[in-house]
């Protein structure tokens, strides 16, 4: 914890990630994995208990002035992409999971389907509230807003406003 924990994290984690990571912090109970393929800019700040899942085949590309609150679930297993622009805000309990599990056949159990991949991106200047959920194949617009609960499924317009399940556009910054 404090000052000391903040200094022995970035400098161990400098070593596992791609970027900079200058003046970056990092809480307690972050949890990531294939470091090798998430890229971190400067001004980073992760919230407790935090998780970012890359693989092999995948990445996650966090630009600058990144802010997310704790227990965030970033994840791109498989050979999905998510990318997240610059002074972009995450609330906390929020899932954006490039990817999904199949279920067209009947006969044959969901979890031996295999998964469909996908990207998700965050342009520039996004906040994203508490309690969103993000699904695979979605851009979210330079300038957006996305209401806290909502479940994105579909792409968002830059500047615009949406909420809801599925969201929907609810009004847009002027």
């Amino acid at each position: 914890p404090g000052k000391s924990g903040f200094f022995v994290r970035n400098h161990y984690y400098k070593k596992l990630f791609k970027g900079n990571l200058l003046n970056c912090r990092i809480q307690r109970g972050f949890i990531a994995e294939c470091p090798r393929n998430i890229y971190f800019g400067d001004n980073v700040y992760i919230g407790l208990s935090c998780k970012i899942f890359a693989s092999n085949r995948s990445k996650i590309i966090i630009g600058d002035n990144f802010t997310c609150n704790s227990n965030v679930m970033i994840n791109s297993r498989g050979v999905g992409e998510i990318k997240i622009g610059k002074n972009v805000l995450i609330g906390p309990n929020c899932v954006l999971r490039s990817n999904n599990h199949n279920f067209k056949i009947f006969k044959k159990p969901i979890n031996k389907q295999g998964m469909s991949d996908g990207k998700i991106c965050l342009e520039d200047d996004v906040w994203i509230g508490s309690n969103v959920v993000i699904l695979p194949n979605v851009i979210i617009g330079k300038g957006s807003i996305v209401a806290a609960g909502a479940v994105v499924t579909a792409n968002v317009r830059s500047f615009s406003i949406v909420g809801g399940v599925p969201a929907k556009e609810i009004g847009t910054r002027n």
